[in-house]
């Protein structure tokens, strides 16, 4: 298994004269954001070329990064099997595919929907990263004419799917230049797939269905050409054969395997496209990202199944370190004034947004204080002291909130209630106690508040 890098064995390579320039106070800080990946060693202006060349060693991560795509898209880079030893770095990456015998206007609203999807989960911004383009017809005219089509319409990445040289040929004189990712070299294509590789410095994926093996020999090949950026596809199917292989190549990666070290590609589409359905597909997308897939195809657009799989890749590659938080404060909500409710909560971003929402869904016009608890929830934030008297009249003195309001009123979450005699006792306002519930905020705001 691959040996962690620790501080100190970035920190032996390092000038150690704490010049400051690199940002950072220290040389041993300025390694443990390299670590991060917070700095780069461009930063550091004194680093030797032995020095460079030795961290660049050091520091290159387990799977190596690939990117693709005019609006670049970086998949792979990761250091961890598990992302508690470290973190995960580069979302997995999502795809949507289209093929060369669509209709004009099913073809335009597919295109349309990767461009403008976006939507909002606690805080951030969830989208599609990319559009796979699919040889369905074979015809290397055809999928030219889809393929020139699509690029006038979108800035997205794109991935050229065909197993006809030919077609990719034709597809890579048009749009070689905004760097797509071609898939897929075989045993019987490498050399040809791998020279249009070669021409237009394109990544290149490589498929072998089942068989790591051929997968190994096949990445081996494209080596000798001088190919780096390789992505590996070692077949997609709804079961546990799948995500053995998927769960083999990382590991090999993870044990300094040279060769397997790639992203890897997962193609639920495959699921839905031989005889499954939408539920299946979302399920096949769910497992591979799960189990270390970098980059996945999907053909399904029902937001039913997108929304799941936006939401668990957002919830995998979240630093479980970090608690994901939102910035302390006062927040306004409707059209609040002197007389309105003061409410209570912490900055733990999936707390927050969820208090915001049935606040605005019970239209209360009030104040609401976001307070600073190092991203944790009401019942932890309490029992650690983040959630605590002191600090609560803190926030209320820095917030100002008792120039905004005549009455000296505020009601706290019923999960806190413990703290509410100190509280009234340190601050001087009246503390009610609220709901453990945020959904109730608008029957506790008629009945207890207005009482």
């Amino acid at each position: 298994m691959r040996k962690k890098v620790g501080s100190l064995d970035i920190y032996k390579y390092l000038p150690k004269i704490n010049c400051k320039k690199c940002g950072e106070k220290t040389c041993m800080a300025f390694g443990s954001q390299l670590i991060e990946r917070k700095v780069e060693l461009k930063d550091c202006p004194h680093l030797k070329r032995e020095s460079l060349k030795s961290l660049e060693e050091i520091l290159a991560p387990a799977v190596r990064e690939v990117v693709f795509g005019e609006l670049p898209v970086s998949i792979g880079g990761e250091e961890v099997l598990y992302r508690h030893e470290l973190t995960y770095f580069n979302q997995t990456a999502i795809a949507i595919d289209i093929h060369d015998e669509m209709g004009k206007e099913e073809l335009s609203k597919r295109i349309k929907f990767v461009n403008n999807f976006s939507h909002e989960r606690i805080g951030e911004t969830l989208t599609l990263q990319a559009i796979a383009i699919r040889n369905r017809s074979g015809d290397a005219a055809k999928f030219e004419k889809c393929v020139e089509e699509t690029a006038k319409r979108t800035k997205k990445a794109l991935i050229l799917c065909s197993w006809n040289f030919e077609a990719l040929n034709k597809a890579l004189e048009i749009i070689g230049h905004k760097k797509p990712l071609i898939y897929a070299a075989t045993k019987d294509t490498w050399k040809e797939v791998g020279g249009l590789a070669v021409k237009y410095n394109c990544p290149v994926a490589v498929f072998a269905d089942n068989d790591i093996s051929e997968l190994k020999s096949v990445v081996n090949a494209l080596q000798r050409m001088g190919i780096d950026d390789i992505v590996v596809d070692p077949g997609s199917r709804l079961g546990p054969c799948t995500l053995q292989l998927f769960v083999m190549l990382r590991r090999s990666a993870m044990d300094e395997d040279k060769v397997l070290n790639r992203p890897i590609l997962g193609v639920p589409a495959a699921v839905y496209l031989q005889g499954g359905n939408g539920l299946k597909e979302a399920m096949a997308a769910s497992l591979m990202m799960a189990k270390y897939a970098d980059l996945i195809i999907l053909h399904n657009i029902e937001i039913w199944a997108l929304l799941p799989i936006l939401t668990l890749r957002q919830n995998l590659y979240t630093d479980p370190r970090r608690p994901v938080r939102v910035e302390a404060g006062i927040k306004e909500f409707g059209s609040p004034d002197e007389n309105s409710p003061v409410l209570l909560t912490t900055n733990f971003a999936l707390t927050y947004y969820t208090v915001a929402s049935d606040i605005e869904s019970a239209k209360v016009d009030c104040y609401l204080i976001v307070l600073d608890t190092d991203g944790i929830g009401v019942e932890a934030a309490v029992a650690g002291r983040q959630l605590s008297a002191s600090r609560v009249k803190k926030a209320i003195d820095e917030t100002g909130i008792g120039k905004k309001v005549r009455h000296k009123k505020m009601a706290i979450p019923g999960l806190a209630a413990r703290i509410s005699g100190e509280l009234e006792q340190l601050c001087g306002w009246k503390i009610l106690i609220g709901p453990n519930d945020s959904s109730d905020i608008g029957k506790f705001i008629e009945g207890r508040w207005k009482a």
